[in-house]
């Protein structure tokens, strides 16, 4: 089993708070992991199962005063169990009292969010990190934050860069053998998703159409959202369009970064940018192979971008700190793929390249970014497809995709 960086959370949350929420997709590995923080001394109870179901939507109350100390399965099938939760947890105080795992984000639920607040402490689990794969913590956001070179070990580049990206992070995927069969797990997962977990969270008349959106969706990702152009092929106005993207998202299948804003630029675009949260998961609803890559590099990009921002979003996931990411791009199309920030204000820019090449145009957003940050820039990073860290100028380097997963502490 591969450790989960995001453990010591959960366990220092259990140790002061009422309430614990481990939240993310399905079969990123929620129940394992709050089934090994909890032991066998509490009790665990699944929504999955149709009687238990059955039992929590029949009687909230009667249900939760069975349970002292639990752990909740799939909380969201059955949301009407909050309140009764929140009742139990006044009259008894005690920390670490419910253990919930959800597999889409309750806090978009008005009823969820004011019963819990001030009880409940939130943790993401998203599928494996690179360096959960490899065992290691990486020093990536302290270097970065620190304005240092962030540095690599032993890289990954080319066919193999290649053929980590598309595997994905999801631990049932990553035990298949083949191409053929990892990307028929995704596709038969989004099935799953769609067919059981839209159903629970949503009201939609249009269940059929989730298929197609998804697919058009990962032709877009990492591209500015635009909601009405993705409804047209479907024949869905951008309100309805906009409506089953929010569910895709709460889903975590898809995310929708916002963009980054500063007084010091006024002209800037104030769309959000689409990516998946998953790169494997995107190439199989592309249909994208290392074959496939190996006649024709160009979709990789798109990808690649994807995986970056996803390893990113798992670095946050177990920081001490908390960072906000977003998108930067002017109306005169200077971009930063992604604007990470941490507590104290400080900026880092990611551009995420596929190629084995950087040129100083590729940091021209980069500059405009620094320059509207001021002090508060810490660095620009390109990372791309080799080896090799390069300076290009002060607190501009380009560096290894690599990096995101080194554990060797460098030197500035």
């Amino acid at each position: 089993m591969y450790p989960r960086f995001v453990k010591q959370r959960i366990k220092e949350a259990l140790a002061d708070t009422r309430v614990v929420l481990l939240c993310g997709p399905r079969q990123s590995g929620k129940t394992t992991l709050a089934r090994q923080i909890a032991g066998e001394a509490i009790s665990f109870v699944t929504l999955d199962d149709a009687t238990t179901l059955d039992a929590a939507m029949a009687d909230p109350v009667g249900f939760v005063r069975e349970l002292d100390r639990a752990i909740i399965d799939e909380i969201q099938r059955a949301p009407n169990i909050i309140l009764a939760i929140k009742t139990a947890v006044d009259a008894d105080p005690r920390p670490g009292r419910f253990l919930l795992t959800g597999s889409a984000n309750l806090m978009t639920l008005p009823r969820v969010a004011d019963s819990l607040a001030g009880r409940m402490g939130i943790t993401r689990l998203l599928p494996l990190a690179q360096a959960e794969l490899r065992g290691a913590r990486p020093l990536f956001f302290d270097q970065a934050f620190a304005g240092e070179t962030p540095t690599c070990g032993t890289a990954v580049v080319g066919d193999d860069l290649v053929e980590i990206v598309l595997a994905g992070g999801y631990p049932e995927a990553l035990t298949r053998s083949g191409w053929r069969r990892r990307q028929d797990w995704h596709l038969d997962y989004i099935e799953a998703i769609i067919q059981r977990d839209v159903r629970d969270i949503a009201r939609i008349e249009q269940l059929s159409a989730m298929p197609q959106l998804l697919r058009i969706l990962a032709e877009h990702s990492g591209q500015l959202v635009n909601y009405s152009g993705f409804g047209v092929p479907l024949t869905m106005n951008h309100v309805t369009t906009r409506k089953y993207i929010g569910i895709l998202e709460n889903l975590f299948l898809v995310h929708a970064l916002p963009p980054w804003y500063a007084s010091a630029l006024k002209r800037m675009t104030k769309s959000p940018k689409l990516h998946f949260l998953d790169a494997g998961l995107l190439a199989a609803l592309r249909g994208i192979t290392p074959d496939r890559l190996r006649r024709d590099r160009t979709p990789f990009g798109a990808i690649l971008e994807t995986f970056v921002f996803g390893e990113l979003l798992k670095l946050a996931s177990w920081s001490e700190d908390r960072y906000t990411f977003s998108h930067f791009r002017s109306k005169e199309r200077n971009e930063v793929d992604i604007v990470i920030e941490d507590g104290r204000g400080r900026i880092v820019g990611i551009e995420v390249k596929a190629s084995a090449t950087v040129s100083r145009k590729d940091f021209s957003g980069m500059r405009r970014l620094a320059n509207a940050c001021g002090d508060r820039f810490a660095l620009g990073l390109v990372l791309y497809d080799h080896e090799q860290a390069v300076p290009f100028g002060e607190r501009m380097i380009a560096a290894p995709i690599s990096t995101l997963w080194s554990s060797i502490r460098g030197h500035r």
